[in-house]
């Protein structure tokens, strides 16, 4: 076994939110001078700039892994990873098939840019990413686990579009083995308060929007490989 220090959660400019610097090269070169070994991708709502930064990062030996940071009809986040480019596109097909359609205005949440991994655009998404999917908390995790990845509650300690801040709990019924701080420092004082977190794996990942906003490597995960399967594999694991 092996530890990898790792950013499960970055956004791209194709995110409504997300910086236009954020784009697939700067963000696994970013992520290189870091000192991050596995990155994930997980842009609202969709995966459609996942393969870009997957090939910029193959360039500089970093791994990438394919996500999005899904809205579910609570509103609340949850960051779904996938092994594979295809399994993540054919999530993001069953998610934009559930969404509600509102036209982005790029004047107000900002524009949606599709990049290759040239960092050339090659398209923009039409439809706001930020509004609710048709898609349950409670079903997130096994929607996920159909396309053979998985979901886990982001940013639970924060005041909005977490689990906490909407529902109060995590329930056991939504089978997640793992949730996200962004301040892993408010780990002991809710654990406290919601005992499941101690039955959970609980990473720590930066949102980024910004590349100023990136994390240097300080989170690990320990492993036998580095590769997309063993991550996730290990977030779906029981913890011991």
């Amino acid at each position: 076994m092996k530890k990898y220090f790792y950013d499960l959660h970055l956004h791209s400019c194709l995110s409504p939110c997300g910086d236009m610097e954020m784009t697939p090269n700067n963000i696994v070169n970013m992520a290189k001078l870091l000192g991050l070994d596995v990155i994930a991708l997980t842009d609202h709502n969709t995966s459609l700039n996942c393969e870009a930064a997957i090939k910029a990062g193959e360039r500089i030996g970093l791994l990438v892994i394919p996500g999005m940071e899904l809205t579910t009809t609570e509103d609340i986040h949850a960051v779904c990873l996938f092994p594979t480019l295809e399994r993540a596109l054919a999530f993001c097909e069953y998610v934009d098939s559930r969404r509600i359609k509102i036209r982005n205005r790029a004047e107000i949440y900002g524009r949606q840019v599709m990049m290759n991994d040239s960092d050339e655009e090659i398209g923009e998404i039409e439809h706001l990413l930020l509004p609710s999917s048709g898609i349950s908390i409670m079903d997130a995790y096994c929607e996920a686990k159909k396309m053979g990845g998985i979901c886990y509650p982001a940013h639970i300690d924060r005041d909005s579009l977490s689990i906490l801040s909407v529902l109060g709990e995590i329930d056991p019924m939504c089978g997640f083995k793992t949730a996200e701080l962004y301040d892993k420092s408010k780990l002991r004082e809710l654990s406290a308060l919601h005992p499941i977190l101690d039955t959970l794996h609980i990473v720590t990942n930066s949102d980024a929007h910004y590349l100023e906003n990136m994390r240097e490597a300080e989170n690990t995960l320990e492993l036998p490989e580095l590769s997309r399967e063993a991550v996730i594999e290990f977030l779906d694991s029981d913890r011991a």
